[in-house]
């Protein structure tokens, strides 16, 4: 069904639930999925109207809504679903989710504290009590968070954030490493429900209480992972004293259970947080460096510090050595990721590439910029006295300064940045990304990038971020790639 034909749908759904007309209804914004959300209000206010055409991720979370209910959970009702079609109505609770709050600066710490209080209070009916009978087998896409689910989760990590980002790996040691935590988090009792997607934005505040959304892909799993996926969300920036604080809160709720053991359950915490984080990098390299959906590139630097935090874990640094030193490959681009400042400072990205290697994208959610191709300058890299220089060293830019086209070349290049940096200072914009490619990306690229930077510099205010691509991915590789024995 298209968005045209859900319009009718829905006021027709809603005069039969309410018995009462429909006044419109409005499209929620997209997040993470592909389910489309609609606000119909009407004479008996409003209720929220989901179309989704997996079927069985419908059933699973229909199933699932009707089941934690049942059990005593905060979650929405549901007055009306039609799995064949697609189409279900449930309970609409309101705009304000937890991360809302979070990110509100008129919201007290004192309150904040108190509100993550009362979502712990719940966890023991979500994670516990509601999988006591709870049938797994209708679960979506698995019916536990087992070797296969950890498995998809590190691979996410490997293909949509390594690779999009060019961080050098040695593959048979990470996989070796991977199996290593693999094997060691099956160890962790896991007979309860896991949410999966226990984060903030699927937390909505309603009535003072904390209801919960999106548990399509719950299944069966250990109790830490829903703990790490709450505390170590990106986008809420939590310090490590609230973390610690929260943490001993749910260890004292839990407490209240003869089954749970407190140790056993810290001995495998950080490695479900590390394991939650590797997954969240695969959806910030998919969302947001494949899909270009800004929020997730944005999300990468604040999780690079939680990642820093479970390294420090002596779990983690005296079981996972090569993942340790992964992600302080991963901390060392981190500048690849900075958004411009909130106030209306200009700032202008420029990276030197090879083409063998393709453009580089534009991280900050802008999108566009210059790409210029530095291939017809005379190329220095085929002469062999200026191979192992670049594009910083003097004899290779007073190689290409001496040709008669690079005046030009590089005069055009000024002039059309310099027009554009005054025109988008004039109009407020925030960012400018401009690239310079050439073969290698080692002489030609690094070159011009230098010479405008030294351009800009002189000549406007603006903040400037240079990355010289392909000699930081050489200088980082030299470090962290380990030889096959």
């Amino acid at each position: 069904m298209n968005i045209t034909e859900l319009t009718p749908v829905f006021k027709d759904l809603y005069k039969q639930i309410t018995n009462s007309q429909a006044f419109a209804v409005s499209r929620l914004p997209i997040s993470g999925s592909n389910r489309l959300y609609f606000r119909i209000e009407g004479e008996k206010g409003s209720l929220i109207g989901t179309y989704n055409d997996d079927k069985p991720e419908n059933y699973a979370f229909l199933y699932l809504a009707s089941h934690l209910k049942s059990h005593g959970a905060n979650v929405p009702e549901i007055y009306y679903k039609d799995s064949d079609k697609g189409v279900y109505v449930q309970q609409d609770l309101g705009d304000k989710s937890l991360f809302e709050y979070v990110n509100d600066p008129a919201v007290g710490p004192g309150e904040i504290l108190s509100m993550y209080k009362k979502v712990i209070d719940q966890m023991p009916v979500l994670q516990y009590k509601s999988a006591a009978n709870l049938d797994f087998s209708i679960c979506y896409p698995r019916e536990s968070f087992g070797r296969q689910s950890m498995q998809w989760d590190l691979n996410y990590f490997k293909y949509f954030f390594l690779k999009t980002t060019y961080v050098p790996f040695h593959e048979q040691l990470l996989e070796d490493e991977f199996q290593k935590l693999i094997e060691f988090l099956l160890q962790a009792p896991s007979n309860f429900f896991l949410f999966r997607d226990f984060q903030s934005r699927n937390i909505m505040w309603h009535k003072n209480q904390p209801y919960f959304i999106d548990f399509q892909g719950g299944r069966r799993g250990a109790l830490q992972y829903d703990l790490a996926s709450l505390l170590f969300e990106s986008r809420t920036n939590l310090n490590n004293q609230f973390r610690q604080q929260i943490l001993d809160y749910y260890l004292e709720v839990f407490s209240h259970y003869a089954f749970f053991k407190p140790g056993e359950f810290l001995t495998y915490y950080p490695a479900f947080v590390l394991i939650r984080l590797l997954q969240a990098f695969g959806a910030y390299g998919y969302r947001g460096i494949f899909e270009k959906k800004a929020f997730f590139v944005q999300s990468i630097n604040p999780a690079i510090d939680s990642l820093i935090w479970a390294a420090g874990q002596e779990t983690i640094m005296s079981n996972f050595p090569y993942l340790c030193r992964l992600i302080e490959s991963i901390e060392k681009i981190r500048h690849k990721f900075e958004q411009p400042d909130i106030n209306n400072d200009l700032t202008v990205s420029i990276t030197s590439f090879s083409y063998r290697n393709g453009i580089p994208d534009d991280w900050s959610g802008n999108g566009g910029g210059y790409v210029f191709d530095c291939r017809v300058l005379h190329n220095p890299g085929i002469y062999e006295e200026y191979k192992l220089s670049t594009g910083k060293d003097k004899e290779v830019a007073d190689f290409i300064e001496k040709e008669a086209e690079t005046a030009d070349f590089i005069n055009h290049i000024e002039s059309i940045i310099g027009a554009t940096v005054k025109k988008y200072q004039q109009r407020g914009f925030s960012h400018l990304s401009v690239s310079f490619g050439c073969t290698g990306g080692r002489h030609r690229s690094v070159f011009c990038a230098e010479t405008i930077y030294r351009y800009l510099k002189t000549n406007f205010e603006v903040n400037l971020r240079l990355y010289h691509r392909e000699l930081n991915l050489r200088e980082r590789y030299d470090k962290t790639h380990v030889p096959k024995a």
